[in-house]
């Protein structure tokens, strides 16, 4: 009897879709059926519109109801994106031409197009963004409102940039107001590579503490009136607390062996933090997303099966990933850190961006590990 594999990350429409719903004064129109309004839906809790398309849609066009739901919402909005999905586009209807006469944003974002971040980018590509490279500031892009870091990345993105003295004239992608789009500044910092906007200079991630001593030079070399040194002082206090918590932990422990699954950068950035600070032995990292083909420590992986034969023959210490990983960790410890996390509140915007974010994750796997109580002394 056969089986359904389950994907453990979603389509290019929610990702389309994540990236469009960040920004307030912009309506988001799902052109797609029930099921593909609800997905997203769910995970954002946002205002999101959908045409609900059933049969005789899909016997007679979509056209028509895709005009009805436009012409209801538009005086409520300073713009509108639709986003289209699988039925139109095998259908063949050509939205574009359909729409002519309104001025909306339309993305080609069916789920056959790939997966989040294809979605993610075409419709971050698609915004209408004026970049003015002689305004102040730093952008902040990688924001993607499904992650759960979201907001306390974009948090502490905001507080390195003031600790560093920097003109708060960027704005957030994807986490701000319409129509701020028009006046954009041409540094960028991001929080999450996977989800470049691909526009400007970028100073490179957050992520880890090597990351940001990198971040912290570039942007003194770019901006005359940035002040590293506040922020060089914070990288010293913080690493000897990481270190000094990680020795106090392997005078009685031994070194975890560790399994991470999650999208590209943060699967790297965990491994590599869990390997400086607790020498931990990493016996897998498994992508959402397609890794860089060079890097050849990482491999996509996206169905549950999968992952429990990973997790069964490598019978790791600790596992970090998302709800589905934690289903199959058996009596591993585990820590979130991808979507789904479920089974637990989560009220404090946390980060795993800037110092802060490190301090999270090492807190979180320290305390995780030895309620667990896996190694011996």
């Amino acid at each position: 009897m056969s089986h359904c594999i389950n994907p453990l990350w979603p389509c290019a429409l929610t990702g389309a879709v994540s990236a469009l719903s960040g920004f307030k004064g912009l309506a988001v129109v799902i052109h797609g059926s029930s099921g593909c309004y609800y997905y997203p839906a769910t995970l954002l809790h946002r205002d999101l519109h959908s045409t609900f398309l059933v049969e005789q849609e899909v016997v007679f066009g979509t056209g028509e109801r895709l005009i009805e739901v436009i012409e209801a919402i538009r005086p409520e909005y300073q713009k509108i994106a639709v986003v289209n999905s699988c039925v139109p586009s095998v259908m063949g209807e050509d939205i574009k031409t359909i729409l002519e006469g309104f001025d909306v944003i339309v993305i080609e974002s069916p789920g056959f197009m790939g997966d989040f971040e294809a979605g993610y980018h075409a419709a971050v590509r698609a915004l209408p963004v004026r970049l003015h490279d002689e305004l102040p500031g730093v952008n902040i892009e990688g924001i993607n409102l499904i992650d759960p870091f979201a907001n306390g990345n974009q948090r502490e993105a905001e507080r390195f940039l003031d600790l560093m003295s920097i003109d708060r004239g960027g704005i957030s992608f994807c986490n701000d107001v319409f129509h701020n789009l028009d006046n954009v500044p041409g540094y960028f910092l991001s929080v999450n590579p996977d989800l470049s906007v691909g526009r400007g200079k970028n100073f490179g991630s957050l992520l880890g503490i090597e990351a940001i001593t990198s971040v912290i030079r570039k942007i003194a070399d770019a901006i005359e009136s940035a002040d590293p040194g506040p922020a060089e002082d914070e990288i010293r206090t913080v690493e000897e607390r990481l270190f000094r918590a990680s020795d106090k932990y392997l005078k009685r422990y031994d070194p975890p062996s560790v399994a991470v699954f999650s999208t590209y950068s943060y699967c790297t950035f965990a491994a590599d933090t869990l390997k400086r600070y607790l020498d931990a032995d990493i016996v897998y990292c498994g992508s959402r997303n397609p890794p860089p083909p060079d890097d050849l420590r990482v491999k996509k992986i996206t169905s549950l099966p999968e992952v429990e034969g990973v997790v069964c023959s490598q019978s790791p210490d600790l596992v970090l990933g998302s709800s589905f990983e934690q289903s199959v960790a058996k009596d591993a410890a585990f820590v979130g850190l991808t979507p789904p996390i479920r089974g637990e509140v989560r009220l404090l915007s946390r980060p795993l961006a800037g110092t802060e974010g490190v301090l999270g994750l090492m807190e979180a796997v320290l305390n995780a590990c030895m309620d667990r109580k896996k190694w011996h002394p």
